[in-house]
C-alpha cells in the first residue's frame, strides 16, 4: 500500500446548518420501519424503532456498550443526496453536526464509499473536525483509506486494467450507441459510466450493462451498477469484505451499517454474516424509489439522507 498526504478544501465544507429535525416519511420510504420509541433525550428527538427482531437487538446492543460499537455509513445518498453531477454533490448540511455529537460517544465512526477516499472527505467536510479526530473513510469500496489522526490516504497501486478501459471506453460507447447526455466520470482507481442526465437514463442504464460488463471483464475488471451509474473497478475488494475488516480489526461487539444502492448489498451481506456468527448489527437503509433491494433487507427505512442525518442526531442523544 502506498500513501500520500492529503489537504482537503476547505471551501466544499458545509456550513454549519440550523438544528435538523426527524424528518417525516416520504413517498419514497417504502414500508413504515415500525413504530418510534422514545429513547432520545436532549434535543427532545426520538429514535425510531427497528422493524425486525435482529435489528432491534443490534441497536440495543449499541446502545448498551456504545464504546465497543461501529457506525459505519455509506456516503453518497445516504450522507448526501444523489445529484445530476457527481462533482456537485455534499453531505447533507446536518451530517457533519451529527456526527460530531455521535462519534465521541461510539467507539468507531467509519465512511464506506465507491468514491476515491479523499473525495469523500472533502465533500464531506469531514477534515480538521476535532470531534471527528478517529473517523476512517473507506473509499474505493475498501482498497483506499484515509484517516483522521494522520489526514493521509493510504492507496494500492493503479490496476493497469483501469488505464486500458480509460483508453477505450469513448470509442466503446459510440459502437454501442451511447444515448444523448451519457458521461464518463474519472475516479483514478476506477472509471465510472453515467445515465443519469441521459434523454432516457433507465433504457441508457439497460441497454450499457451487459456491453460494459463485458468490456470490464476483458480488462480484469468488474462491473459495479448503482444508481444510474456503472463502475468498471478491480476486483477482490467490496463494502463487505471492507466492513468484516474494519470491524474485526477493532474488535467491535456491535455495528450498524447504513447503505441506499446496490454497492451496499455486500457490506449488508456482511452485517447478515456477522449477526449469525453471534454479533449483532442494525441495518439501515436510506430509501428510493430506484433501488427497493435494500428496503427489502433492512431493520430500518428511512426516507433519504435527511432523515439519515436525523436518526444519527436522535442515536446520539439516545447514548
Amino acid at each position: 500500500m502506498g500513501s500520500s498526504p492529503y489537504s482537503p478544501d476547505a471551501s466544499h465544507t458545509p456550513d454549519p446548518p440550523e438544528a435538523v429535525a426527524p424528518a417525516e416519511r416520504g413517498p419514497d420510504s417504502g414500508p413504515a420501519p415500525g413504530s418510534r420509541s422514545g429513547l432520545g433525550s436532549g434535543s427532545g428527538s426520538v429514535l425510531p424503532e427497528p422493524s425486525t427482531p435482529a435489528g432491534r437487538e443490534g441497536l440495543a446492543a449499541l446502545l448498551a456498550r456504545p464504546e465497543k460499537a461501529v457506525v459505519a455509513l455509506d456516503f453518497d445518498g445516504t450522507l448526501a443526496e444523489i445529484v445530476p453531477d457527481p462533482e456537485q454533490a455534499r453531505a447533507h448540511p446536518g451530517a457533519v453536526p451529527a456526527l460530531t455529537r455521535l462519534a465521541p460517544k461510539v467507539g468507531h465512526v467509519a465512511v464506506v464509499t465507491g468514491r476515491p477516499a479523499g473525495v469523500a472527505v472533502r465533500y464531506g467536510g469531514f477534515a480538521g473536525v476535532d470531534a471527528l479526530a478517529h473517523l476512517v473513510v473507506l473509499g474505493h469500496y475498501g482498497s483506499e483509506r484515509w484517516d483522521a489522526v494522520t489526514g493521509t490516504v493510504h492507496a494500492p497501486a493503479p490496476h493497469p486494467g483501469v488505464s486500458a478501459v480509460r483508453a477505450e471506453l469513448p470509442g466503446y460507447l459510440d459502437r454501442f450507441g451511447a444515448w444523448q447526455g451519457t458521461w464518463i466520470e474519472e475516479k483514478g482507481q476506477a472509471v465510472a459510466v453515467h445515465t443519469r442526465r441521459a434523454t432516457d437514463p433507465q433504457a441508457a442504464f439497460d441497454s450499457l450493462r451487459e456491453p460494459l460488463a463485458t468490456l470490464a471483464s476483458r480488462h480484469g475488471l468488474v462491473l459495479e451498477p448503482g444508481r444510474m451509474v456503472l463502475e468498471l473497478r478491480p476486483p477482490g475488494m467490496d463494502k463487505g469484505v471492507a466492513l468484516a475488516e474494519y470491524v474485526r480489526e477493532v474488535g467491535a461487539e456491535a455495528v450498524l451499517y447504513a447503505g441506499d444502492d446496490l454497492g451496499d448489498l455486500p457490506a449488508y451481506a456482511a452485517v447478515e454474516k456477522l449477526r449469525s456468527d453471534g454479533l449483532p448489527g442494525l441495518l439501515v437503509c436510506s430509501a428510493s424509489t430506484e433501488v427497493t433491494e435494500l428496503a427489502d433487507r433492512a431493520d430500518l427505512l428511512l426516507p433519504g439522507p435527511p432523515a439519515v442525518v436525523a436518526f444519527l442526531a436522535a442515536l446520539a442523544d439516545a447514548i
